[in-house]
């Protein structure tokens, strides 16, 4: 005979943990649990935080129901009921959101210019003062590795010249545009065959210049760095940015939070794999942004258990990445729209508590999280169930969805769409419209950098980390801007501002490879005309038909011809030579 263990409520859980006489107790029935396992009355695993995936070695800070000298984290059942309440349902409930009304004047641009430039919105983030320490550790980093090259071994290295500020801007120039202008490799920037030239690279840097500069890019003093910190390499970088971002633009009422995944498949400690992402393999980003703008407001990557984030004790690692980075903006009346990831009962009455509404889709299976009906629901049918201070909503759409929310009312609205098999008007509750309308800011700067973004393969994963941010910089100086211009052609004005003050044209290479036949001798209408006459042979004017001079077919003979392709600026003898010059590839 086989028995349904019944599934016992959070409620219940703590009441059986808090009743026992005290730890030893439960550390001698957990230690019996080998023996005899089918005499538990309930599964202990269920009171663990479900979002301590791993320890956080940084600075630990009070949980939201204890104090700094409290018993850590014990908590009576009258503590669990004062935070998720004793949840019932409803079907007109109106919350009572943040203390604070959120004040949107002060939001926007902290630093306005009267008349902006491309240039000079870009360079509120990538200054010339970060620039400048760049141009140093790149400096120094080439002489090290020149002082590592054996003896007599000559190479690119070897011709090294110190950089400057303006050569660096170039040099970002450049790999900007080589977002905008794909190829498959870096040399073919600078190939001589007629079909896939781009002479305007050669301009701006001969090619072992580049790949040089591209080598010994370098963003901090090896001999003083902290090799403790996985960033170590990206750091400054890193803080110069993510400070810039928050100085210069404050956000307004919506915040979302969400992980972006920039690729990389190469060897690395904290690189991730998520299925679901594009890239699936890659170095995760817990990015915030501002919904009204889509300006990137803050960065953290993810490095595993050191991650940069403050640990609170009671939210586990998903609710302290959360309260990380919205720091700088609680007590304020902020609204974050974050995923299931994110999104507990608990993380949102902290939040509640420091005057900054949420609203997300969560787990239902999350601690403090009510038991709704346990029937199949049909699609379009809607649960609310409230506690006081948060919403909690089941909906039936393609399956069960559920959300959480502190702002939002037990009502459902039009979506505007009407359903082709019914032909009635679909609705959707109010708090699922918000969250679709609101939650997508990260995606959307992510699928705006993709078409255009500078990020190319490279052996060094903090290279690819700060091409990846200089895109973000460019994006958010788009949106500093503020003109009606697409986002490719704020880049464009971008690089042709940035190239005015920092380029001085470089006289193109004479020597390399001769360039391959042009194919237009091939393909366009010619015509023969007569050789322009000089001053010193009038009439008389000849020039060396060049298949006669050069061509392989027939042996090669010095003869003079009075016709010309003026197309071509060639002088062909009018036949055979017009017509084999024109028709044969190999004449």
């Amino acid at each position: 005979m086989s028995f349904k263990r019944r599934q016992l409520t959070n409620v219940e859980i703590l009441e059986i943990f808090l009743n026992s006489d005290n730890e030893s107790e439960y550390e001698s029935q957990e230690s019996d649990s080998d023996s005899d396992s089918e005499e538990l009355p309930l599964n202990l695993v269920a009171i663990e935080n479900p979002e301590s995936e791993f320890p956080l070695s940084t600075e630990e800070v009070p949980g939201p129901f204890e104090d700094a000298g409290g018993d850590g984290g014990r908590r009576t059942v009258d503590e669990v009921q004062e935070f998720c309440g004793s949840w019932k349902a409803t079907s007109h409930f109106t919350p009572p959101g943040p203390a604070v009304c959120f004040d949107k004047s002060q939001s926007g641009v902290q630093r306005p210019l009267p008349f902006p430039t491309e240039a000079e919105c870009f360079k509120l983030f990538l200054t010339e003062e970060l620039v400048g320490e760049i141009v140093e550790e790149t400096n120094r980093y080439a002489l090290e590795l020149q002082e590592k090259r054996e003896p007599g071994v000559r190479g690119k290295l070897a011709k090294w010249v110190t950089t400057t500020i303006s050569e660096m801007y170039t040099f970002l120039v450049t790999v900007l545009l080589m977002g905008i202008v794909k190829k498959n490799s870096l040399r073919e920037y600078w190939s001589t065959d007629p079909m896939f030239a781009t002479p305007f690279f050669a301009s701006l840097f001969s090619q072992d210049r580049f790949l040089v500069l591209l080598r010994c890019l370098h963003f901090v003093n090896n001999a003083t760095a902290i090799l403790s910190d996985p960033l170590h390499k990206i750091r400054n970088v890193l803080i110069s940015l993510t400070s810039a971002f928050g100085l210069v633009f404050v956000p307004y009422k919506d915040l979302c939070i969400d992980e972006s995944l920039m690729l990389w498949k190469g060897r690395l400690a904290f690189r991730q794999y998520i299925p679901s992402k594009r890239h699936r393999f890659g170095v995760k980003f817990f990015v915030m942004c501002d919904v009204k703008t889509g300006f990137v407001q803050d960065i953290i990557v993810y490095t595993g258990s050191t991650t940069d984030i403050k640990h609170y004790e009671g939210l586990g690692v998903s609710g302290s990445v959360v309260m990380t980075m919205l720091a700088p903006h609680l007590g304020k009346g902020h609204t974050l729209y974050v995923d299931n990831w994110y999104s507990s009962p608990t993380l949102f009455q902290h939040l509640l508590s420091n005057s900054t509404g949420a609203c997300g889709t969560v787990r239902s299976n999350r601690k403090g999280m009510p038991a709704f009906g346990c029937g199949k629901m049909q699609r379009g049918e809607v649960e609310f169930q409230e506690n006081g201070q948060q919403l909690a909503v089941k909906w039936h759409d393609k399956r069960d969805v559920h959300v959480l929310s502190t702002v939002h009312t037990a009502t459902m609205s039009a979506t505007g769409k009407v359903d082709h098999l019914t032909g009635e008007r679909k609705i959707k509750p109010d708090c699922v419209l918000d969250y679709n309308l609101k939650m997508g800011a990260v995606d959307k700067a992510d699928m705006i950098n993709s078409f255009v973004e500078c990020t190319r393969k490279t052996n060094k994963w903090y290279k690819k980390i700060f091409f990846h941010l200089i895109d973000t910089a460019v994006l958010n100086g788009s949106i500093v801007h503020r003109k009606v211009i697409t986002y490719q052609k704020y880049r464009e004005n971008l690089m042709r501002e940035l190239l005015e003050e920092h380029h001085t044209p470089r006289r193109p290479s004479t020597g390399g490879r001769p360039a391959a036949d042009n194919p237009l001798r091939l393909t366009a209408r010619h015509f023969p005309c007569k050789v322009p006459q000089t001053a010193s042979q009038g009439s008389r004017t000849r020039r060396h038909c060049k298949v006669c001079l050069s061509g392989a077919r027939r042996s090669k003979q010095r003869k003079m011809t009075k016709y010309m392709c003026l197309a071509c600026d060639t002088p062909l003898c009018i036949s055979p030579c017009f017509e084999e010059y024109h028709m044969l590839k190999h004449y």
